[in-house]
């Protein structure tokens, strides 16, 4: 019996860490004199790898200017999680579901624009770390939506990719998904728009963590 692996995105899909993200971005543009960047435009390049993120929302800003801030990101970033203020918690019903999944023998994935560190720090804080085989992050590949983080998670869990499902909640996640050849699954929480997701190859969007377990098994 071959291995079914689900891989998640990690902000917007499994946890909410929306208010940190926007909090931390406007601490990087202040620090390098840029204006801060309106939050809606920050919703919209979250799952992005930080550099891919701060290029798109600064665009003309120097590639100095660009670097500068996200090291400025990932130190707000750090400092929230040592002074206890940041808060990532998961979804409603995510829990039981990976939980739910990994009972019934499902490998499980993350691949996200995170940092290696911020990831572990995430599942770590809500208890889930032990039960994700695979970890990928933006510190080890290209930003989706290359596929490099799918196929590595698949070459990790010897996975085919006719037993694989990417679930996320922006179009990188979608086109990440159709590049490696594996079924993609939406989850309407996140920062994307449920008919955007469709139309980058979404088989579904799921409205709840309960449609999206049936989704994944019936994948």
């Amino acid at each position: 019996m071959s291995i079914r692996l689900a891989i998640f995105d990690c902000d917007g899909t499994l946890s909410d860490g929306q208010a940190a993200v926007c909090r931390s971005m406007e601490t990087a543009f202040a620090a390098v004199d840029l204006p801060a960047p309106n939050p809606g435009a920050v919703r919209r390049i979250v799952g992005l790898s930080l550099p891919n993120a701060i290029r798109q929302l600064a665009p003309d800003a120097r590639e100095a200017q660009h670097m500068e801030a996200v090291a400025a990101y990932k130190q707000a970033f750090f400092a929230m999680r040592q002074d206890g203020s940041l808060r990532e918690p998961l979804y409603p019903g995510m829990e039981e579901l990976v939980r739910n999944l990994h009972a019934r023998g499902w490998a499980l994935g993350v691949a996200t624009g995170k940092s290696d560190r911020g990831l572990k720090a995430t599942l770590m804080a809500n208890g889930l770390l032990d039960i994700f085989t695979t970890l990928q992050t933006a510190d080890r590949h290209p930003s989706k939506p290359h596929p490099s983080m799918l196929l590595t998670a698949m070459e990790d869990t010897f996975a085919p990719p006719a037993q694989t499902v990417m679930v996320g909640d922006t179009v990188f996640d979608m086109e990440a998904a159709k590049a490696a050849n594996v079924d993609a699954i939406g989850v309407g929480w996140g920062y994307h728009e449920a008919d955007e997701l469709l139309a980058a190859g979404a088989r579904a969007v799921a409205q709840t963590a309960a449609e999206l377990e049936e989704l994944i098994d019936g994948a």
